[in-house]
């Protein structure tokens, strides 16, 4: 399950455009914390800490515990991150703070193991991946860092579906009416080389024009 990363921050004092653009002034980020029926919390972070989690997979389903300025932790979500169009350098963060029990929708990365040893893949069929990510609805506490799918066993047209995925009970998938798939071992496609052209015929030989007499 999900271990907690934690996140060093200070707090800001006001919010709105002019206050955000001090803050990047400052050389750093401002973020807000919201959700849980809470006021919102104005936070600013180290543009070096928020670029430490964007290069980790499965950023949107870790769990991260702010502290702030010596307050009580907040455990939050990284919802989204605005990047500058130009350096790419984040200019906004915004938390979804979690409240006890109270499930969220995460989506949660497919890690797939075996690819090197898949029977299926040994004998020329191709790997399908249908979902990178799975969203599901969980309790903060029990969200997954990963789903793994292991493709070691699989053969040409055999799949995995979300029922083959060893997961906790209280973790709910987004889709509840089927038992969708997950990854695929499709047959090989087979390329039919094209029949050589036919050699162009020979041209006629001119007819004699009369004969002797």
């Amino acid at each position: 399950m999900t271990n907690f990363t934690t996140i060093e921050a200070s707090v800001r004092a006001k919010a709105g455009k002019g206050a955000a653009r001090a803050t990047r002034r400052e050389g750093l980020v401002p973020a807000v914390i919201y959700g849980a029926k809470q006021d919102a919390s104005l936070i600013a972070l180290d543009p070096r800490v928020v670029l430490r989690e964007l290069v980790k997979t499965g950023w949107r389903s870790r769990l991260y515990e702010i502290k702030a300025d010596g307050g009580a932790p907040i455990r939050a979500l990284m919802r989204e991150v605005q990047l500058h169009p130009v350096s790419d350098r984040p200019i906004h963060v915004d938390f979804q703070r979690l409240a006890p029990g109270e499930h969220i929708k995460v989506a949660v990365q497919v890690v797939f193991t075996g690819e090197e040893s898949s029977v299926g893949i040994k004998r020329g069929g191709v790997l399908n991946i249908v979902r990178h990510t799975v969203e599901v609805s969980v309790d903060p506490d029990n969200i997954p860092t990963s789903f793994t799918v292991d493709l070691s066993n699989l053969d040409i047209n055999d799949n995995v579906r979300w029922s083959d995925i060893k997961h906790d009970d209280n973790v709910v998938p987004g889709i509840v009416d089927r038992d969708f798939v997950i990854a695929t071992v499709a047959a090989p496609t087979v390329v039919a080389e094209p029949e050589p052209a036919a050699a162009p015929a020979a041209p006629a030989a001119p007819a004699k024009k009369g004969g002797k007499k």
